[in-house]
């Protein structure tokens, strides 16, 4: 269901809940209501009876003159507009002695009630009275009052049917009236949901929240944060398209020429040298497609990854064991130093994105190490903490390009050429995820690179 549809529902429901729950209300009071205004009237009907008697002989005509309902023909054609109320009030007198004297048309032959005074209901013939009797001792006569329920009734049914017609006629007024009402607040949804429909792909700006109501603002907030990231996003895919074409079109160039230089030449040593060189330019490709695709891999892992246990000795080793070939490519030797503690220490986190932080570093740190020279990689526990530093001999990075050497194809001068200048981007994105910090420090010829978890 809509929400248009359900706040109708709802709105509907609710206010005709609350007027029917108003008429039961007023059905109650009313008739709490007229029950003491017809038995004030029953009382007072009844005593100006008993006063007309007085001490002379009962004559019917002049109490019936002076009952509040007659039947005379008067009387009648001034009913004629309300039927329903006709003929409800009724008087008998009768002696003490049980002897009928008199009493009123309208009044049937049965006595009324046969109780002393005050109040009583009966039943005669099938109907209900609700009587008032009025004994006059000094005489010997008994005046009853009495009002048919029914008629009681009908007027407090008429009382409720005057509250409810109307309430039926403008009901659908009413739900007409709340749908628009309905609508009008939804407009703001409407429009927004409308300005997202027309957008092209390529509008990610953001939706401009000056007049809109204030529920709407969580929402427009959270589209307009959702959208910068989906602009950033897109940003970093044209940003990494674009240096991955450059930086792969060279060597590709590269190896097309050699590969030219070894068909044309017949000088055994040029086209050795040519394959040498197609040899490197191969590794340096291969090398760069391999930091690509961890690339997209780590922009591709949630920042809440799945979290496992992670021996982080054993890893080490393993990736020391990975590096080998480049190592003896190299001529560099690669040592792994263990603190007791750190020797037996799991921790939770992405060992994928572990794995790929740590490779990168050493791979960057025999990269740029010269030959004869030493690449250690120390695990330390520390307040909690976990510490994989990797030391080298190379030529460091200098304090003012720290920063930028964290961001994508970025190569400093002073590095060795062939690098994709990926390795400590890939190793910051994935520190990043996994909660921990990336550290640079320098102990005079030796540059280490410090991995907190």
């Amino acid at each position: 269901m809509s929400i248009r549809a359900r706040l109708f529902t709802v709105l509907l429901l609710m206010t005709g809940l609350v007027w029917l729950s108003a008429c039961v209300w007023i059905y109650t009071s009313t008739k709490a209501r007229l029950e003491h205004v017809l038995d004030a009237r029953l009382v007072e009907s009844a005593r100006m009876v008993g006063s007309l008697v007085g001490d002379r002989p009962v004559d019917i005509g002049v109490v019936a003159a002076h009952l509040p309902a007659h039947d005379d023909a008067a009387g009648d054609d001034a009913a004629a507009s309300i039927p329903s109320y006709e003929r409800q009030l009724a008087c008998q007198i009768w002696s003490v002695s049980g002897r009928l004297l008199s009493k009123s048309d309208s009044a049937p032959d049965a006595s009324l009630s046969d109780h002393a005074s005050g109040f009583q209901n009966t039943v005669i013939n099938g109907i209900e009275w609700r009587v008032y009797a009025v004994v006059k001792p000094d005489l010997g006569v008994r005046v009853l009052v009495g009002d048919s329920v029914e008629v009681r009734d009908r007027l407090v049914d008429d009382v409720i049917k005057g509250l409810l017609y109307p309430a039926l006629f403008i009901m659908p007024l009413m739900a007409c009236l709340i749908w628009l009402c309905v609508s009008r607040g939804l407009a703001p949804l409407q429009k927004l949901a409308s300005g997202l429909t027309a957008r092209e792909a390529t509008e990610l700006h953001g939706f401009a929240d000056k007049g809109t109501p204030s529920e709407l603002r969580p929402m427009i907030h959270a589209l307009n944060s959702l959208l910068a990231r989906v602009q950033a996003m897109r940003e970093r895919e044209r940003e990494f398209t674009t240096y991955a074409a450059h930086e792969l079109k060279t060597p590709l160039a590269g190896l097309k020429t050699q590969a030219q230089v070894a068909m044309r030449s017949t000088d055994p040593e040029v086209q050795q040298q040519a394959l040498r060189r197609i040899e490197q330019s191969v590794d340096r490709t291969s090398r760069m497609a391999k930091q690509l695709i961890d690339l997209a891999a780590v922009d591709a892992t949630e920042v809440q990854a799945v979290k496992a246990g992670v021996d982080i000795p054993r890893l080490i080793l393993d990736v020391i064991q990975e590096l080998e070939p480049l190592r003896r490519a190299r001529e560099v030797e690669i040592t792994c130093r263990l603190s007791e503690e750190a020797d037996t220490i799991l921790i939770e986190a992405d060992r994928s994105l572990l794995r790929l932080a740590i490779r990168n570093v050493m791979e960057n740190a025999v990269q740029h190490s010269p030959k004869g020279s030493t690449v250690e990689c120390r695990a330390e526990l520390a307040n909690g903490k976990v510490n994989v530093v990797v030391i080298d001999e190379g030529a460091g990075i200098a304090v003012e390009e720290r920063e930028r050497v964290l961001q994508r194809f970025y190569r400093s001068p002073r590095s060795e050429p062939g690098g994709s200048g990926l390795g400590l981007a890939i190793v910051k994105m994935a520190i990043d995820r996994l909660g921990g910090r990336l550290q640079f420090s320098q102990f005079g010829q030796r540059f280490a690179v410090s991995l907190e978890l």
